[in-house]
């Protein structure tokens, strides 16, 4: 079994038994997973943007990350649009400074969108606040393991 540790940007593909972790601030996480949970594909979006045209493979930007995602599901024979959804993040690391439009917000928003888009409802969701995310996920039946650690005020 092997163990991940996503960065900013990184895109993974896992198989029954590993784990997959991230930490998350203002970036968005997404994790999707056959209904039998033997495959988990995770990734670590910092920018819900679309990416300029020097960085068209640069998985830190949303759609990208999607892409590759998608890919790599279908390489091992699962077809995404079956699987579950899990997204989490966008937590408002600034709101000293914005409050009500910060680059949090526009990733959950995006975030949303793109899977009501693709028809997906998340079995789980942790979105937006004010709080830093540690996320962690054993690819199997259970659920991935959620810690909101809330940001203390000035």
């Amino acid at each position: 079994m092997s163990t991940y540790d996503l960065m900013p940007g990184d895109v993974v593909l896992a198989h029954a038994g590993d784990q997959l972790r991230t930490l998350l601030g203002s970036c968005v996480s997404l994790i999707l997973t056959d209904p039998r949970r033997t495959v988990g594909c995770m990734c670590h979006i910092v920018h819900a943007s679309r990416p300029p045209a020097d960085q068209l493979h640069n998985t830190a930007y949303g759609s990208v990350a999607l892409q590759r995602m998608q890919a790599l599901l279908l390489s091992v024979g699962i077809t995404p649009r079956y699987c579950h959804a899990y997204a989490y993040g966008g937590g408002n690391m600034f709101a000293s400074i914005a409050d009500e439009d910060n680059v949090s917000l526009h990733n959950v928003l995006w975030l949303q969108a793109t899977l009501q888009h693709w028809g997906m409802t998340p079995v789980q969701a942790c979105l937006g606040g004010r709080c830093y995310r540690k996320l962690s996920w054993v690819v199997g039946s259970q659920p991935p393991q959620i810690d909101a650690i809330q940001l203390e005020t000035a």
